[in-house]
């Protein structure tokens, strides 16, 4: 990725009734950053600004952000010249991401394609797991489900496609990798991502009114490992409503939940 791709956002029109900005082709931190910053600004704004006032949805993806309005209510030429100006004007996101330390069991019929995984890199399954809690994982956008979490940061040593037929389901919970990217299935779904693992944190719960989506664009997410009796020890203090989700938010004076 080029300074230039950062510097020069692009202005696309979808249809009659939404723009997008996009920032560049690859998907990377900084392009995610400039992205995240862009819908900052914008959510600022839409406070006091009639014209960004009618937009009906924000959606930010890894590299763009899509602004849907209603044509028939809407300056869409003043709008896309705004939102391009703004978008111009750069910066990265203002608000910091929430950082999480999160448990994952990778036990037996938790991670069933962590063999696979480890034989076809040519490296032993704990350095698999060693290389995967050594990293920090970034939120770039929460899509395809509700609360399913794309996230960047998988070493690119342990970058693997999808599987080549994907499976009819994949249990609720499973920390999968697919390219370069990491995430975990909030809900049973069909599925190719690799399944290497399984946390006993729920990332979407409609009973948080406020955000039932745990995780949120721009958090960051560290794993640390469980045993198969810590996992269902903690997945019943979850469920019990003795463990909130809050437990789990890193911060130099909290330590993981025991």
């Amino acid at each position: 990725m080029s300074t230039t791709d950062l510097l020069a956002p692009r202005l696309l029109a979808l249809g009659d009734a939404a723009w997008t900005v996009e920032f560049g082709r690859e998907i990377s931190a900084a392009v995610n950053a400039r992205v995240m910053g862009l819908a900052e600004r914008f959510a600022l704004l839409r406070q006091d600004d009639p014209l960004f006032a009618t937009v009906s949805d924000l959606v930010p993806t890894f590299r763009s952000l899509t602004l849907h309005f209603d044509p028939l209510t809407t300056d869409a030429a003043a709008l896309g010249e705004r939102l391009l100006a703004l978008a111009r004007e750069g910066g990265e996101q203002v608000r910091e991401g929430r950082r999480w330390r999160l448990p994952v069991c990778f036990e037996g019929d938790f991670a069933p394609d962590l063999p696979r995984l480890a034989q076809a890199k040519g490296l032993g399954q704990d350095m698999v797991i060693e290389r995967l809690l050594a990293a920090e994982f970034r939120v770039y956008m929460i899509g395809f489900l509700p609360g399913f979490p794309y996230m960047g940061g998988l070493p690119p040593e342990l970058a693997m496609p999808r599987l080549a037929s994907p499976r009819q389901r994949v249990p609720a919970n499973s920390l999968a990798v697919a390219g370069e990217m990491c995430s975990v299935y909030p809900w049973d779904s069909p599925g190719g991502w690799n399944l290497l693992g399984r946390t006993p944190v729920q990332l979407f719960d409609l009973e948080q009114a406020g955000q039932p989506a745990m995780l949120a664009a721009g958090d960051r997410v560290r794993w640390y490992p469980v045993s198969r009796d810590e996992y269902e020890r903690l997945q019943q203090q979850i469920q019990g409503g003795a463990l909130p989700r809050e437990s789990f938010l890193q911060a130099e004076e909290q330590t993981c939940p025991a």
